[in-house]
């Protein structure tokens, strides 16, 4: 059995007493999601959960990923209406979609995505561009990237799912070519936060696998004080067996439906 080589973790870190993050890991189906829950003890938990859970199936039954993501938002915003998990509870989200030679990003918030690879004269670079505060400033010019990493409001996002204000949200998308030994990271803000991307980026250059390095990272925000929730996804490229191997199950799947 051929399957594209991945490693995936989530922690509750050093100082939260629950974990408001939820992951899913579907390689067969060739898809990756990190969600970053906001709102409070359970009702972040909710979001999050609500957002994997509706973006995996919204995408398994056809809907772009862009569209699996404004479906995840709607899905929120219903079950609080609902009553279910609590009001103004939100979500971020990074979601990985893998087919064939190609893949594609899609995200809310500042859950992100980097690349790791031998193919560029850039090895290490951040995908998804944050829906923060924070980055508007650094757009505009207002503040430096070294005052960006310090900045004491750089947790304070401007895009979430299940935002009451927003009928509906701005999808960060990137799509690109796999090249032989990319590695993508997606990671929620409890790595970036701990974690300087040259810290990353060396944890990643050092590691002989995708495993290894997902150990190195977890223990390097830990010992950073793991100050909040920490996922980290690490999918590495499929190669040509893996890709046809995913071509057949996906057909096999459509075929039992």
């Amino acid at each position: 059995m051929f399957l594209t080589e991945y490693c995936a973790v989530t922690d509750v870190g050093l100082q939260r007493n629950n974990n408001e993050d939820c992951h899913i890991s579907l390689p067969l189906q060739g898809l990756w999601v990190v969600a970053d829950g906001m709102g409070g003890h359970a009702a972040g938990e909710v979001a999050s959960s609500i957002a994997c859970n509706t973006l995996r199936e919204a995408f398994l039954g056809g809907a772009s990923l862009a569209d699996a993501v404004q479906t995840s938002h709607k899905a929120i915003l219903d079950a609080a209406d609902a009553g279910v998990g609590g009001a103004g509870m939100g979500s971020t989200v990074v979601a990985l979609a893998s087919s064939q030679d190609r893949f594609q990003l899609a995200w809310v918030g500042d859950s992100r995505a980097y690349l790791f690879t031998t193919s560029s004269e850039t090895p290490f670079r951040q995908l998804t561009k944050d829906h923060s505060y924070v980055q508007m400033l650094l757009d505009s010019g207002a503040i430096t990237p070294e005052e960006f990493t310090t900045h004491p409001e750089k947790n304070i996002i401007t895009q979430c799912l299940g935002a009451l204000d927003l009928p509906e949200v701005n999808v960060g998308l990137f799509d690109a070519q796999w090249q032989p030994g990319d590695w993508l990271l997606l990671c929620s803000d409890g790595l970036t936060d701990a974690v300087s991307d040259d810290d990353i980026a060396a944890s990643l250059k050092q590691a002989n696998s995708v495993a290894a390095a997902t150990a190195a990272l977890l223990e390097a925000a830990l010992k950073n004080g793991g100050r909040d929730n920490i996922t980290i996804q690490l999918i590495q490229a499929p190669n040509k067996l893996q890709q046809r191997f995913q071509q057949l199950a996906g057909s096999i799947s459509r075929n039992l439906r």
